[in-house]
């Protein structure tokens, strides 16, 4: 069956040779958005379908299951180009144009009430957003993580206890990585947690291979109140969940964490958390950008703490964090 499609034009081109290329498309457009360039058009352009005023708008009034992308320079530049293709995204539409194809990443259905963390990278702080969340929504509800890791174990794995030292080092002995996600929020959280793995991440967050839908089907066995999801890195586990936090690193750039495909990680964010907002770095910059994006963005700082009483004890402190922050870990320990 052929798609309705709703089309992006632009003014450069010429209403005939986009009107000729919309009768040849194997697609059934049902409307065009005009994007701009508009002062070379003619009042009389006819383009064969009905022009939309606004985007969102045409999406809702038309029924489209596609856009495809009819524009070019110097309406619409790369930049512009991966804005729009996050809101089509954020739709759960396809974004197509003549050399390219973005598909939203498939999230599967979930039956409980679920919370999904998600990133725009490595080091950003995720983990420890999805602990500290753990500690506090698992203290008056039944609460299970599921975390996705690309070090995660073959099957799904529950860890209903959390892991002291030993454990961790006879995993560790026995060749297994003792420090995957969900190891870590296990012991930090206390609470049942799942590992799970994943392999490879696209643009917009989709992993190639995952055993994260086990994963979820174990938790929900378990019956908790709330489930809440990890994901890795800037993927996203490939569950539709009920709310979503994304973490940003308030250090990364914002033309790079708000651009691209990582506008469409805020546009389908209900709040957005920027970590290592240190005064003096200047994140301002990154909320301001954000803040058009998503609907609430909050600003942090991370302090490592202990988890047990070392008080008299001859302590070593290891961190994957940026010799920029030795200083602020070493007066605030």
């Amino acid at each position: 069956m052929t798609q309705r499609a709703l089309a992006l034009i632009d003014g450069e081109h010429y209403a005939p040779v986009v009107r000729a290329a919309l009768e040849e498309l194997p697609y059934d457009f049902v409307a065009a958005h005009l994007l701009g360039g508009t002062e070379k058009l003619r009042e009389d352009a006819d383009y064969g379908v009905p022009l939309a005023p606004e985007l969102d708008r045409a999406l809702d009034d038309h029924g489209a299951e596609i856009v495809v992308d009819l524009s070019d320079e110097p309406v619409l530049g790369p930049p512009e180009r991966m804005r729009l293709a996050s809101r089509v995204l954020a739709r759960g539409l396809p974004y197509v144009g003549a050399d390219f194809r973005f598909d939203p990443p498939e999230l599967a259905p979930f039956p409980l009430p679920s919370l999904g963390i998600v990133g725009t990278g490595k080091r950003v702080g995720k983990t420890a957003i999805t602990a500290h969340a753990a500690r506090l929504l698992g203290r008056d509800r039944r609460l299970v993580v599921v975390s996705m890791g690309r070090g995660g174990p073959p099957e799904p794995e529950l860890m209903e206890v959390a892991p002291d030292v030993e454990a961790l080092l006879e995993l560790s002995r026995s060749g297994r990585h003792a420090a995957s996600d969900y190891l870590e929020t296990a012991a930090l959280a206390g609470v049942p947690t799942i590992g799970c793995r994943r392999c490879g991440g696209g643009l917009a967050g989709a992993v190639f291979a995952s055993n994260v839908h086990e994963g979820a089907r174990m938790a929900v066995e378990l019956e908790p109140e709330l489930v809440l999801f990890d994901g890795s890195g800037a993927a996203l586990p490939p569950i539709e969940t009920r709310r979503r936090i994304l973490v940003v690193n308030a250090q990364q750039d914002p033309v790079v964490v708000t651009g691209y495909l990582n506008a469409y990680r805020h546009f389908t964010s209900d709040l957005v958390v920027l970590t290592m907002a240190e005064a003096g770095t200047g994140w301002e910059d990154l909320r301001d950008a954000a803040t058009e994006l998503a609907p609430v963005v909050l600003a942090t700082v991370l302090r490592p703490r202990p988890a047990a009483d070392v008080s008299g004890r001859r302590v070593a402190f290891f961190s994957t964090a940026p010799e920029s922050a030795h200083g602020l870990f070493e007066q605030h320990l």
